[in-house]
């Protein structure tokens, strides 16, 4: 089944908007009455609130008229295009491109780019550059009686706007690229939240597993009989045999392991729950990886000086995993596997035979949904999620991570190296 994937989708919290709307609506208000009746200044008083007034009867269409709690894509830029109109009507009235306020045009358009689509943000980046232009040559005059001796020379009048649209520029680049980077890795850290729930899930499995041993027994003695009947009747079948006999062996161990939780239940895992050396750990983890992988992996443990044990840490394990399974994937024979401790740090050095990290992302190695322009097997290429959770999960428990290609191997190379004083409080 393919979930709905609502991360894909843009939308603003309505609420939010309307108190911004509202603070916005409150601002101008103040602004005109102020100038209006304290400063006796001359102006358009009456358009400016018949605008104005516009301004609320759609700030009321959202909270009375619009149910959804969320304001769509769709509808976010229809009434941010209003405010942008509304914004503009008001200093058309006031001096246009020359009124201080005019400042204020920008806001729509670079709260739209930390939070809404790309094509959403490119037409209300046009539209606001288009109202800034016809502002320039299009206008009331300022409020008298300052427009009496208010004058500017040509270029710094036209300066203002240049200067307007560039700002305008500047600033949703950034917000767009900003907001982009940040769901990134937000949608990244909730899948490796998800990945590591369900380590833990298995951690507490403990009486449950027992349980399901007893249940489970007659369905696997039932495949085992069924498998020994296949084999009779298709024993010319040398395919078709060898698959048979691994399905056998597989119910076999299946069988060992229920035999084993339904004698003592309580029996921890001798991987998970035991505290172990760093060394065994690694030993663990390519054993698991050499069931199902026809690499070579040669491990150097010739200058480990310390056997301490850690405590255990799911994170630690599955950190290194990450990074020794992207070896695996990445090598075209071999993955090399060096650890170096002495009585002040320990070092682990993951390398592989294989292409390496390609050029033009190894600068961003660690970032999430990293994508290669010029690697010729596409079909091996990732998405980067699996070094950004293994670097996340170890430098969460004080490991430092340096990925690059290898100088003495063809391939990448991964350096983790804690501080023994860190890995052993851990």
């Amino acid at each position: 089944m393919k979930f709905f994937e609502t991360s894909k989708y843009y939308s603003l919290k309505k609420s939010t908007y309307i108190n911004l709307r509202w603070i916005g609506i409150i601002g101008q208000i103040a602004s005109i009455y102020l100038v209006y009746f304290y400063f006796n200044f001359e102006f358009d008083f009456l358009y400016s609130n018949v605008i104005i007034f516009f301004g609320i009867l759609s700030n009321f269409y959202l909270i009375f008229i619009y149910k959804k709690t969320q304001l769509t894509e769709r509808s976010a830029l229809i009434f941010l295009l209003i405010d942008i109109f509304q914004l503009g009507a008001l200093i058309y009235l006031t001096g246009g491109i020359v009124n201080p306020f005019v400042i204020f045009i920008l806001i729509p358009s670079v709260f739209a780019s930390s939070n809404l689509g790309f094509k959403t943000n490119i037409l209300i980046v046009a539209t606001t550059t288009l109202i800034i232009i016809f502002l320039t040559f299009y206008s009331r005059e300022l409020p008298s009686p300052i427009n009496n001796h208010f004058h500017v020379d040509d270029y710094y009048y036209y300066s203002i706007p240049v200067a307007l649209i560039i700002a305008l520029m500047f600033l949703n680049y950034f917000a767009i690229v900003f907001g982009s980077e940040s769901r990134l890795r937000k949608e990244a850290l909730n899948k490796m939240e998800v990945v590591m729930a369900k380590e833990h899930e298995m951690l507490s499995l403990g009486g449950q597993a027992a349980a399901a041993a007893h249940s489970l027994g007659t369905p696997l003695s039932t495949i085992k009989i069924i498998t020994q009947e296949l084999k009779q009747q298709l024993k010319n079948n040398k395919t078709v045999i060898q698959d048979i006999d691994l399905l056998s062996s597989q119910v076999e161990r299946c069988n060992e392991i229920l035999k084993r939780l339904s004698l003592n239940p309580n029996e921890e895992d001798d991987f998970i729950d035991v505290n172990l050396s760093i060394r065994d750990y690694i030993k663990e983890i390519v054993t698991s990886f050499k069931e199902t992988s026809s690499k070579e992996f040669i491990l150097d443990f010739g200058q480990d000086l310390n056997e301490k044990k850690m405590t255990k840490s799911i994170e630690i394990v599955y950190g290194l995993r990450n990074f020794i399974g992207n070896a695996n994937k990445f090598s075209s024979k071999k993955i090399f596997i060096t650890l170096k401790s002495d009585y002040e740090q320990t070092e682990v050095i993951i390398e592989d035979d294989g292409k390496g990290y390609p050029n033009d992302i190894l600068s961003k190695i660690g970032e999430p949904y990293l994508k290669s322009l010029n690697y010729s097997n596409k079909e091996k290429t990732g998405l980067g999620l699996g070094i950004f959770i293994g670097k996340t999960l170890l430098e969460k428990n004080f490991a430092s991570i340096n990925c690059r290609n290898s100088k003495t191997r063809s391939g990448a190379k991964v350096n983790i190296k804690w501080k023994n004083k860190d890995l052993f409080n851990i």
